[in-house]
């Protein structure tokens, strides 16, 4: 007797359902706006940096490549990262221990905060409350009630606050929003998100500076808020790994999808519940934050899932999905596949019927589903490449554009206080599965 499998039953009878698959790629250009022509000297932005580490050495290099910006100081606790300032941007650039420095200084307009996650809100409250608008590094806030009172201050204030999550400031992202709001996918229903890596730099075990000391390091200060502990190069480098500074694979790795499933689909708020399980199972150092988190967010009736590992490496993923189709989206591309959502041939339900009812059934489903010459239905799945979705100097141009003319900036306090909050919620649901307090 032949067995007649579900994948048998779809191939015959596709060829007459009136369907077709093609594919084609479309490579997308990135935006060009920072090559426009230089601004006057009177609309030329000067800007501080605070913190010009990791992050904030590109954050300046890239920022003052940018027509009509220009670097007035430099900020870090550590004095070799004085040294790597004045190398980035001059010889004569003045650098400072002291942020307040910057803050008091009339002629800079604005200021990059790219420091470890738990000074964030006391150098953006007193930024903004100096009259400084701030590029903040992702992500926002160190906790949810960090988030609050920073969001409080910059719109007491009035000053514009973008948050360095870059990928919304990308061409894909563009290109996937644009998809989304016209309907593309149809009715949202859930999302996808994945990120993993494999290697001790991608699990934030850092090199310390060789020569860093209590000499050329002022250690207090970068405790700031955090507990008092003697003076040790490895949390300084990796502060990561550690609740009491960052907020570990969530606040690095997971704020950026969640970013971006916020800017394409307009979803400007925090999730309803989170739900998460994890653990410390592959980088066992001594750190307390989790190098494998999964999550489970709520946002209304739509669910968010979430993977992120430390100890395999896999592809970054958005996968946002509807009833018409999905969107998925990776470091450099954007693939867009239609689903019409109907029945596309007979339904293989019909292998129970006998011989002769099944045999009927299926020439009055072709009849009823016969395509129009001209008109056969066409599921076109489309691929969208362009450069990479972390496009650090376009952000950073949309920032001092928005500074100069004072319009908004999409990824504002609000936006990025949503994007944080997530992460809070994932940690303390995190914390609260193994029994700690976060």
């Amino acid at each position: 007797m032949h067995k007649f499998s579900r994948r048998d039953f779809l191939q015959t009878t596709a060829a007459a359902a009136g369907a077709a698959v093609a594919g084609h790629t479309i490579l997308l250009e990135p935006e060009r706006a920072w090559t426009a022509p230089s601004p006057a000297p009177s609309d030329r932005v000067r800007f501080g940096i605070i913190g010009v580490g990791m992050q904030g050495s590109p954050l300046l290099t890239n920022a003052i490549k940018l027509e009509g910006v220009e670097c007035a100081a430099a900020c870090d606790v550590y004095d070799g990262r004085h040294t790597l300032a004045r190398e980035i941007a001059g010889p004569n650039v003045p650098t400072t221990r002291r942020y307040q420095e910057l803050l008091e200084n009339r002629e800079i307009d604005c200021v990059i905060v790219a420091v470890p996650d738990h000074w964030h809100k006391r150098i953006v409250v007193d930024a903004v409350s100096a009259g400084k608008d701030v590029y903040c590094e992702k992500p926002m806030s160190h906790s949810l009630s960090d988030g609050n009172e920073m969001v409080a201050a910059a719109q007491k204030s009035n000053r514009i606050v973008q948050v360095g999550s870059q990928r919304t400031s990308s061409a894909i992202l563009g290109k996937a929003r644009e998809l989304y709001s016209q309907g593309a996918i149809g009715d949202l229903l859930q999302v996808e998100l994945s990120l993993g890596r494999n290697d001790p730099t991608g699990a934030w075990e850092y090199p310390p500076p060789p020569d860093l000391s209590p000499a050329n390091l002022d250690w207090e200060t970068w405790l700031g808020p955090a507990p008092r502990k003697p003076f040790d190069p490895y949390t300084f480098a990796r502060w990561r790994c550690w609740k009491e500074y960052g907020t570990g694979v969530a606040g690095d790795l997971m704020v950026h999808l969640v970013s971006g499933v916020q800017f394409i689909t307009g979803i400007n708020q925090a999730p309803d519940n989170a739900f998460a399980y994890g653990g410390i199972v592959r980088w066992k150092d001594g750190r307390n934050m989790p190098d494998l988190h999964t999550v489970l967010f709520e946002y209304g009736r739509m669910p968010v899932y979430v993977r992120l590992t430390l100890g395999t490496e896999t592809p970054e993923m958005t996968r946002i999905m509807g009833s018409k189709g999905l969107l998925e989206i990776t470091d450099r591309t954007l693939t867009y596949t239609p689903q019409p959502g109907v029945d596309l041939e007979p339904s293989y339900y019909s292998q129970g019927f006998p011989h002769q009812m099944r045999e009927e059934y299926i020439r009055q489903w072709h009849e009823e589903h016969k395509s129009q010459p001209g008109h056969e239905r066409l599921a076109e799945v489309t691929t969208y490449r362009g450069p990479s979705y972390n496009d650090l100097q376009p952000h950073l141009w949309n920032f001092f554009e928005a500074v100069r003319t004072r319009k908004p900036v999409l990824q504002d306090a609000v936006f990025g206080h949503h994007a944080a909050a997530a992460c809070h919620l994932a940690n303390q649901a995190y914390f609260r599965s193994i029994g700690e307090k976060s």
